[in-house]
């Protein structure tokens, strides 16, 4: 560990982001605060923030790392400046909220909810953009990729789903588990997914073959624990590459 540990929420801490910029931490817990954090020195910075959500179950720095985003228990998205002040309210999920993200300009917040639909938010007045529906069960995640050609969305209906940003519409098919999924991403370069959840494991997936409409290329890395009786931990990891419809 790099340093000592960041102390100073009452409750569990459920989510943290890092400003795009690398100065600082926020953190969100279920004491219903978030705490913004000098990764340097380990102390807070600024006011602790008093949400209003109960639960915060979402934070995100905006791109120019000026405001935070978070969302909660009580279904609503509020904007804050870094000194605490909140600049807007969002209404409109009819359930919590659990998962959030910025478009590059910072102009646009997308959020994943338990009423099982990802909207996007315009900034400037609050305003429902649109709402992507197909999912069956709560969204726990989403993420955007760098030329906000896509979305994907991880939900506890076990799927991972890709979303075209230009059509609104779901491509491809949906990304099977084995069971409930709680974090969805995409690499930098835009050519691979990560998922994982309640499976106890990590798949990867080839975009480029996803949106084919199946050929869906997957990496399984499987982590397992054994313990021997003298008491030693040993991790075992094993990785396998399938491609569904075809045989081995």
């Amino acid at each position: 560990m790099v340093g000592d540990p960041l102390e100073g929420h009452k409750y569990a801490v459920g989510c943290i982001d890092w400003s795009p910029n690398g100065l600082e931490i926020a953190s969100g817990s279920e004491d219903g605060t978030v705490t913004r954090w000098n990764p340097d020195t380990g102390r807070q910075i600024g006011p602790t923030i008093e949400t209003s959500h109960d639960w915060v179950n979402a934070i995100k720095y905006s791109p120019q790392s000026d405001k935070i985003a978070s969302g909660g228990d009580d279904r609503i998205i509020r904007v804050w400046s870094k000194d605490g002040k909140l600049l807007i309210e969002i209404k409109g999920h009819d359930y919590s909220v659990n998962s959030l993200c910025w478009s590059k300009d910072g102009a646009h917040i997308f959020s994943g909810s338990s009423d099982r639909t990802i909207r996007k938010w315009q900034l400037i007045d609050g305003k429902e953009v649109f709402v992507l529906r197909g999912h069956t069960n709560t969204v726990k995640s989403i993420c955007v990729s760098l030329d906000e050609r896509h979305l994907l969305s991880a939900s506890l209906d076990y799927s991972v789903r890709i979303w075209d940003l230009k059509t609104n519409q779901q491509v491809g098919d949906p990304l099977l588990h084995d069971d409930q999924l709680f974090a969805v991403v995409l690499s930098s370069d835009r050519r691979y997914i990560a998922s994982a959840g309640l499976d106890k494991s990590i798949y990867m997936w080839s975009l480029e073959a996803a949106l084919k409409h199946g050929d869906q290329v997957r990496a399984h890395i499987v982590i397992s624990l054994a313990h021997s009786l003298i008491g030693f931990v040993l991790w075992q990891c094993t990785a396998r590459r399938d491609a569904q419809g075809k045989s081995s």
